[in-house]
């Protein structure tokens, strides 16, 4: 699993069997990327006892600090091992990579507004590059070549961030990103409802001609 924000728990409950999940990667420690991690916990010591071992847990560097500030939110005065009970809490380096079962991941650093990484899932000569939270940017551009589907997040939608501080994308920043990299096909997330779906991909479309969709809440997409 690849971010676990505010909701995303519920959702993924109605199409997998969280208790079943191999690892839960955490590209940045922003609220809506991570904060599902309380449900998780909670439901991993209550509802499911019987699992053999603690799930692993992969935080970017520092992250454990900001997942131990939110262990002292929630539960206060819980023991310090309260996520330590259910999850292998590690940082991952992202000069190295990290197999899970037959998946391999790489990260390259983002553009955003704290420390986090993009992340590439490789597996029998396929690759899901997931971008994360990111403004564009030359390091996810390079590490996303020739991925066989781009999943960007379009935060801005049609609009845009002024100066040098930034750390989102709009759609059509996104399908320049899918062309700089020759993805084979690009997947819009992270994007606001207050946008028009058909005028997100036509935002995406204007830069990239590959297939592109619109990424909705129980969507299953084949990587090959």
């Amino acid at each position: 699993l690849l971010d676990i924000g505010s909701g995303a728990l519920g959702k993924l409950h109605h199409t997998h069997h969280y208790p079943h999940l191999d690892a839960v990667f955490v590209t940045h420690m922003h609220a809506d990327h991570f904060f599902d991690l309380v449900p998780l916990r909670q439901g991993l010591k209550y509802d499911t006892p019987s699992r053999a071992q603690r799930m692993p847990l992969w935080l970017p560097p520092g992250g454990a600090i900001a997942l131990e500030a939110l262990r002292r939110a929630v539960a206060p005065d819980a023991a310090p091992d309260f996520f330590d009970e259910v999850f292998a809490v590690r940082e991952y380096d992202p000069d190295q990579s990290v197999t899970v079962k037959d998946l391999q991941m790489t990260f390259a650093r983002t553009r955003h507004y704290i420390e986090g990484y993009a992340m590439r899932v490789r597996c029998d000569g396929a690759s899901l590059f997931y971008t994360s939270d990111t403004a564009p940017c030359d390091s996810v551009v390079e590490h996303a070549r020739e991925s066989s589907l781009f999943l960007c997040e379009a935060a801005l939608g049609l609009g845009g961030e002024n100066g040098e501080v930034r750390g989102h994308s709009s759609a059509q920043e996104a399908g320049e990103m899918a062309k700089r990299a020759g993805a084979k096909r690009l997947a819009i997330t992270h994007y606001s409802a207050n946008w028009e779906g058909e005028e997100l991909l036509e935002a995406a479309r204007k830069s990239y001609d590959g297939p592109v969709v619109l990424v909705n809440d129980g969507m299953h997409l084949t990587v090959e």
